[in-house]
């Protein structure tokens, strides 16, 4: 028996239709509940996308899993999959650990010693909190005077982590574009007095700061994601006037455009940090050597609906039409069933 955790967006609808056409047993759980593990006692396997943006996602998400996990299910995400989750930081240093290759990254805990590198090193960098999606709580820094600014105020007051104005742009963007309404744009005006719950709830960010190199004269980034043993992938444009690409909005699929390479790393990194999910971004240095950005487990799975096909771990390449989230209840199913 399968647990979803039900929630009416991102993977869980599509799992329970899932389980329903292959007529796999599942049912339906909240694991808000104080009683959960109790209504998981009968299950052997639990399904939760948390999300970065729920407020009790982020309060107990990763410790629920991590004790089912403990009490000897199968769990999606599993620990490996998911403690780094929406921590950029974390990323950092697992990344390393496997002498992946990473943007060159930076993590100062102390003041002094942030500031001391700053004197060292060359601009620009680009300045991120551990947390955020879609390119939020990110900015290029073009100067030491900028980046001691930050500095003193993340060893200060700190940072909230919703970026109220930084939110707001992307909807005047996306106006401009004719992709939202008027009534994001008030939605966004109101963000301004009323912040988003899982903001308040999370607080400020402080006591540390995460710098990366600024991989010049890319107008995309690739993502690449894998699961059990397949890949996909979609090509992000960087925004006009921007730097950024995750979040644009501006996708493209077309099997030619990818650099296999990624692809190759992706399944390397994968099967090395034994995810049973990793979606990594990729940039590429002035050498054309493809550079990691950062690994997720989650992502907007509508987004991928537009891919023509995908790659075995042989690098042969399927086409048609295809839902990750099945991959997920596949992958579920299987452990099961080994053990």
């Amino acid at each position: 028996m399968i647990a979803i955790h039900h929630k009416k967006s991102g993977f869980a609808p599509r799992w329970i239709e899932y389980c329903q056409d292959q007529s796999i047993p599942y049912k339906l759980v909240n694991c808000y509940d104080s009683n959960i593990m109790d209504q998981l006692a009968d299950c052997d396997a639990l399904l939760w996308h948390h999300s970065q943006q729920n407020p009790a996602d982020l309060l107990i998400a990763k410790q629920i899993l991590f004790a089912a996990e403990q009490a000897g299910m199968v769990v999606f995400p599993n620990f490996n999959t998911g403690w780094h989750f929406d921590d950029k930081v974390g990323q950092k240093y697992l990344l390393e650990g496997i002498e992946a290759p990473l943007v060159p990254s930076y993590a100062f805990y102390d003041k002094k010693e942030a500031l001391n590198w700053v004197t060292e090193t060359d601009f620009p960098k680009v300045f991120k909190l551990r947390g955020g999606a879609g390119s939020t709580n990110v900015k290029l820094v073009h100067s030491r005077q900028q980046a001691k600014k930050l500095i003193y105020r993340t060893f200060g007051r700190g940072f909230e982590n919703f970026d109220r104005w930084g939110t707001f742009q992307d909807r005047l963007r996306k106006f401009s574009w004719s992709t939202e309404g008027l009534v994001n744009i008030a939605k966004g005006l109101a963000r301004f007095v009323y912040p988003p719950h899982y903001s308040r709830v999370m607080g400020r960010e402080r006591g540390y700061v995460y710098f990366q190199d600024f991989i010049p004269d890319n107008t995309y980034d690739t993502r690449i994601i894998v699961i059990d043993g397949k890949a996909f992938g979609l090509r992000r444009y960087v925004r006009k006037n921007d730097f950024r690409a995750s979040g644009s909005g501006n996708f493209a699929y077309e099997r030619e455009l990818f650099d296999e390479r990624c692809v190759k790393l992706s399944f390397d990194m994968t099967d090395q940090l034994g995810l049973q999910v990793g979606a990594f971004d990729f940039v590429f240095d002035e050498n054309d050597q493809p550079l990691v950005v950062e690994v997720s487990y989650g992502y907007s799975a509508s987004g991928y609906y537009d891919c023509p096909g995908y790659w075995d771990s042989d690098l042969q390449w399927h086409e048609g039409k295809f839902y990750s989230q099945d991959w997920m209840v596949d992958l579920v199913v299987k452990e099961v069933e080994s053990r």
